[in-house]
């Protein structure tokens, strides 16, 4: 796919720069773009806004990074000066509330994201925060909203922090812009529109600049209906006040913005208080020549030099390897289908194992490679073999697998035995979930990968054991996870091993009852497993599962049980995990709200 290029052609520095003088070293006298993140700075792949700043550097613009700026002051914003096209935003890796607040709404302890891990670095609704912080440092220059947070917020939403509905971020913040999703291209695209306005007209007028931004592929932006183009196909989302009036409608919006994001063809248009959210299709993804440019970015992988504190999600992704964008899975609660994609793209065999090369030479390498894979490590490789633009399913592989998927297990174990064969590579894992109902389609493969890539634990998400439970989290029947027990059971012990599953579980998610937990808690005390990876279910905004919380029904409109207090969703996490089962008051911080991606989560 063609990239935009603007004119300028620029060198990668050794960092992104987050002060005057890093600027100087450089030779920049300004900055064309100022990217504020809520997360620190740590140059490497999965960070968001690091990825997005070398890839516009790439494109010729000069970006540099404000991370975890002080909200209530601009002295931390004015640093570096005003940048020349614009300001993006982004919340970080987490949705501000969910970094901040657990499953009970307690104020949690520590921050993953930050030096020491310490809490309260960002602040609560950051997309919001951050925002108006720039406009106040920088009155008149546009902002970009990007990242997790402002994606899935990018029409009404239900909130579970407020227990409300909540207008498009976009409206609240008053930002210019969302580029939503995986925007490498969207935001290339923004600087070089931004720019082009600069030269021929010598000033941007935030006014003038909305309606250019509409219709530009995966963009979410306030307009009119006389900004639509004439050719679009549009979806027409029920509007913020009727999602008020009936919670059902937050069903039908949620399931139109799903089918806006799998068929990548039409804008999306929400009226709310007489303004309206345009939301153009995401378009084209990065295809594997994309995604290997990019991997090959010069990243150190290594946190600013101006940090002396550990960060400790640099340290989780540390030695791990991204193969692959996108899920397949469409899990109800998940955001990753949404975020990423459901259309997996990989990234080539060549460029996977130049980045490993490069893993061994950083400081501090010590022969073990953590991860090898993705939001589910299987699916490397996996394409469908049909035309996904008229494909009404929300999921490849629920309620069953699709016939026109095609998943490419085996050439993974290859990928991994190549990793493997790396030189001063001793240890390969693969610490990324496992679908297991695509592990089970191919024994060959799972057999494999159970004996050699197994570090003595594998992660796999079930998530319940009742069918209805299930077929809401859009995941496959559980005799497939009992299929996979085992077969892992078997190989381990031909292989020699003490290995064990770790299965990711939760409790209260819409549809479940006190019965249903107690059914899963007799399967577990039946096998004498005590669990240790329970989630109780947090409605991320923009899923399914946080419709069906809200509405109290399923995406058909049936009526289904749902635990809303705090003291009915502490009974039922209680049944597995007793040491929560305390009043409201006194939930412990346990709930890390975080392993929805299985891997550390990207932008």
């Amino acid at each position: 796919m063609a990239r935009t290029q603007h004119a300028q052609t620029l060198r990668q520095p050794p960092v992104l720069p987050m002060s005057r003088e890093e600027m100087d070293a450089l030779g920049w006298e300004e900055l064309d773009i100022l990217l504020v993140s809520g997360d620190a700075y740590v140059d490497h792949p999965s960070f968001g806004a690091p990825l997005l700043g070398r890839w516009l550097v790439r494109h010729g613009f000069r970006t540099g990074i404000c991370a975890q700026p002080a909200w209530d002051r601009p002295d931390d914003l004015l640093r570096m000066g005003r940048p020349r096209l614009f300001a993006g935003v982004t919340a970080g890796s987490l949705d501000s509330m969910l970094a901040h607040y657990t499953a009970f709404r307690k104020k949690r302890s520590d921050d993953a994201y930050t030096p020491g891990g310490q809490a309260g670095a960002r602040p609560n609704r950051a997309c919001i925060a951050y925002t108006n912080a720039v406009q106040r440092a920088f009155p008149g220059l546009p902002v970009i909203l990007g990242g997790i947070e402002a994606s899935l917020r990018r029409v009404s939403h239900y909130d579970f922090w407020s227990d409300s509905v909540r207008k498009s971020v976009l409206l609240d913040s008053k930002a210019t812009a969302i580029a939503y999703g995986m925007a490498e291209d969207s935001i290339a695209i923004v600087a070089k529109t931004i720019a082009t306005i600069l030269d021929e007209v010598g000033e941007v007028d935030l006014r003038a600049l909305r309606p250019q931004l509409v219709g530009l592929p995966g963009l979410a932006v306030a307009g009119t209906r006389d900004d639509i183009p004439e050719d679009a196909e549009v979806l027409e989302l029920p509007s913020h006040e009727a999602i008020l009036a009936d919670p059902k409608a937050l069903i039908e919006a949620t399931r139109l913005m799903e089918k806006q994001v799998h068929q990548n063809k039409a804008m999306a248009v929400q009226e709310t208080d007489g303004r309206l959210v345009l939301v153009s299709p995401p378009g084209p993804l990065l295809d594997t020549a994309g995604l290997d440019e990019l991997a090959g970015l010069p990243f150190t992988r290594l946190p600013h030099p101006s940090y002396r504190q550990r960060i400790p999600a640099a340290e989780m992704i540390r030695t791990s390897v991204t193969t692959h964008r996108g899920c397949s899975g469409g899990c109800s609660f998940c955001t990753l289908a949404l975020h990423q994609g459901r259309t997996i793209r990989s990234r080539s065999k060549a460029s996977i194992l130049k980045e490993v090369r490069a893993i061994t030479e950083v400081k501090g390498w010590t022969g073990s490679i953590s991860d090898v894979g993705g939001p589910s490590a299987n699916m490397w490789g996996a394409h469908c073999a049909s035309d996904q633009s008229a494909c009404e399913r929300a999921s490849c592989l629920t309620p069953r697998i699709c016939k026109h998927y095609r998943v490419a297990q085996r050439d993974f174990v290859s990928l991994l035995r190549s990793v493997a064969d790396v030189n001063s590579v001793e240890h390969v894992r693969v610490a990324s979930g496992w679908r297991i109902d695509l592990a089970v389609t191919d024994m060959q493969a799972l057999t494999t990968m159970i004996r050699e890539f197994v570090g003595g634990q594998a992660k796999v998400a079930p998530e319940h054991q009742v069918d209805h439970v299930l077929k809401l989290m859009r995941k496959p029947g559980f005799e497939t996870f009992e299929t996979f027990l085992d077969l892992f059971d078997k190989e381990s012990k031909k292989a020699g091993k003490k290995q064990y599953v770790i299965p990711y579980l939760m409790s209260a998610f819409p549809g479940c009852t006190e019965e249903d937990m107690r059914s899963l808690r007799h399967w577990l005390d039946a096998r004498g497993w005590k669990p240790e990876q329970v989630q109780c279910f947090i409605p991320l905004p923009g899923t399914a599962a946080a419709a069906m919380f809200h509405a109290e029904c399923d995406m058909q409109g049936n009526p289904i049980h749902v635990a809303k207090t705090d003291a009915e969703r502490l009974r039922q996490h209680a049944i597995l995990m007793p040491d929560t089962g305390r009043p409201p008051g006194n939930a412990p911080h346990r709930d890390r709200g975080r392993g929805r991606s299985r891997k550390h989560p990207r932008k």
